[in-house]
C-alpha cells in the first residue's frame, strides 16, 4: 500500500472515480438537452467534430434501437444491472485494473440512469474521418471504451515473476 493511503481510500477511491464520471455525463447531457433542440448540429471542427443533441433507445451505436420496448427494457437495463455486479464485485476483491474498472461502472452507470428515468441516452458527441460516420456517443460512452480499451492493455501487458506470483497467492520469495 502506498504511504499515507489508508486500505478504506484504497477501496473507495475507485467508487469516487466512477461517480465523478457520472456527474460528469449527466452535466454535460443536462447541458445539450437544454441549449441544443433535438437533432440540431453544431459543428466544433468543421467535418470532423460536432455537436448534436440525439436519443438512443438501443444499445451501443443503435443496436435494438427498433426491439420491442418491453424487450429493450429488459436486456439492456438487466445486462446492464448484471455487469454492474460483476464490476463492483471486481472493485472490492483486487486491486488491479481498478482505473479502468472505475471508468467502466461511472460510464455505465450515467447511461443506465438515463435508461431507467428517460427510456433512451442522450448521445451528443458526433465525429467524421473522413467520409465515415461514428456513431454519436457522450461523456458515459467515452469512459466506457477508455476503460475497455485500458482492460485490454492490462491483459496483453507482460507480467513480472513478481506480479505473476502475487496474482496466484503465493509468496514468490518463499517461492526460490
Amino acid at each position: 500500500m502506498t504511504p499515507g493511503r489508508t486500505a478504506a481510500g484504497r477501496v473507495w477511491s475507485p467508487f469516487i472515480g466512477a461517480g465523478v464520471i457520472v456527474a460528469l455525463d449527466r452535466v454535460t447531457k443536462v447541458l445539450i438537452e437544454q441549449k441544443v433542440a433535438l437533432w440540431d448540429t453544431i459543428p466544433v471542427i468543421p467535418g470532423i467534430v460536432n455537436i448534436v443533441y440525439t436519443r438512443n433507445r438501443g444499445a451501443a451505436f443503435g443496436m435494438l434501437n427498433d426491439a420491442p420496448e418491453l424487450l429493450r427494457k429488459v436486456l439492456l437495463i438487466g445486462v446492464s444491472l448484471v455487469i454492474l455486479g460483476f464490476i463492483v464485485r471486481m472493485l472490492w476483491t483486487q486491486a488491479q485494473s481498478r482505473v479502468a474498472l472505475a471508468l467502466v461502472l461511472g460510464g455505465a452507470v450515467g447511461n443506465l440512469y438515463d435508461r431507467i428515468v428517460y427510456g433512451s441516452v442522450t448521445d451528443f458527441i458526433q465525429v467524421f474521418l473522413g467520409s465515415y460516420e461514428w456513431p454519436s456517443f457522450n461523456v458515459a460512452d467515452s469512459a466506457i471504451c477508455i476503460g475497455a480499451g485500458l482492460l485490454a492493455l492490462e491483459i496483453f501487458r507482460p507480467r513480472t515473476v513478481t506480479e505473476l506470483g502475487k496474482a496466484e497467492g503465493e509468496n514468490v520469495s518463499e517461492a526460490h
